[in-house]
């Protein structure tokens, strides 16, 4: 991995392993770290060995997906449309998501699968409108008109969930509300299983045309120069890390501003190409959303907060301070 200091990149790692055994260990009851790699092999307490396999292992290791699935998008379409405000959630993308989700549970779906692909969908179609829009406002790939595009498609998306849980009956609005809200705590092996098989296929691409993304983010007429297709490029990386970000809401709902926050966090720990800063962002995005999720589950126990409320608390402030550094 070149482009940045090694340290970076063995820094997050341990502190991913250490946040990821603090994770599984605390909760309503807290277990000792040697109980947790027991309980892991299999062995010890049945009872331990249930809440660690079964309940926290599972939802560790989705929020660490999650949160490595949505810095890895953020990292791509602040790259290709050369913004570091841009980001799933701010680009109405993960809204998309939610609207296929949403409705999808709303007409009383429960294959994870239809969700899934419900969820592409929708993200799907909030990618067009958010470049539709952008392209009658006359601005094309113009990145202030394509974020101001996202925050309309995101606020059509908030009505299209209102509409849809208008008349949901009681139990469907609650599955609804989840998506909106965002949370870990469904977590199952066969949801994360999912969800890794989409970010190493998904995420593998990202980092497979890396160097597209180099050349795309001095510019089109530059990248143009140096023998990239931008008209080909640039809608294809969109795509796939919209897609990626969909994979993402699917799993665990809407969790914001991750992939705004860490991409612009490895850049400033010296990650400049981005193969290198995609994957160190994969790295802190998945420290970063274990964190809150830990936050969310342990802040006010018994209750749990929602998770993308949680990392929005994070996002809000980092975005205006980057805002207010850009303008400046």
């Amino acid at each position: 991995m070149t482009g940045q200091p090694r340290w970076v990149v063995v820094a997050g790692l341990v502190a991913l392993v250490a946040l990821s055994l603090v994770a599984v260990s605390v909760g309503t009851m807290l277990v000792e770290p040697g109980d947790v790699l027991r309980a892991l092999r299999g062995s010890g307490d049945p009872t331990t060995v249930a809440i660690i396999r079964d309940l926290r292992a599972p939802r560790v290791l989705l929020a660490a997906l999650v949160g490595a699935g949505l810095s890895m998008s953020g990292g791509a379409l602040q790259g290709t449309l050369r913004n570091p405000l841009a980001e799933p959630y701010l680009l109405g993308v993960s809204g998309g998501a939610a609207v296929g989700a949403v409705i999808a549970t709303a007409l009383g779906v429960a294959s994870p699968t239809l969700v899934t692909l419900s969820a592409f969908a929708g993200a799907a179609a909030a990618t067009l409108l958010v470049s539709v829009i952008a392209r009658i406002a006359g601005g094309g790939t113009d990145t202030r008109l394509l974020l101001m595009a996202g925050v309309v498609v995101g606020a059509f998306s908030n009505a299209a969930i209102l509409v849809a849980l208008a008349d949901a009956p009681p139990d469907r609005l609650r599955g609804a509300l989840w998506w909106m809200m965002g949370s870990a705590a469904d977590a199952t092996w066969s949801g994360v299983a999912r969800l890794a098989l989409v970010l190493v296929v998904l995420g593998g691409l990202l980092v497979w045309w890396a160097r597209e993304l180099d050349v795309l983010s001095m510019g089109d007429e530059s990248a143009a120069a140096l023998g990239v297709d931008v008209d080909r490029a640039t809608p294809r990386i969109f795509l796939v890390a919209s897609w990626l970000a969909a994979a993402t809401v699917a799993a665990a709902g809407l969790v914001g501003f991750v992939g705004l926050v860490v991409p612009n966090i490895a850049r400033a720990l010296g990650a400049r190409r981005h193969r290198g800063m995609l994957l160190v962002s994969a790295i802190y995005g998945a420290g970063l959303v274990i964190a809150a999720d830990l936050a969310a589950r342990t802040v006010r126990a018994p209750a749990e907060l929602p998770l993308g409320a949680v990392t929005a608390l994070i996002g809000v402030p980092f975005f205006l301070a980057r805002m207010r550094r850009l303008s400046a």
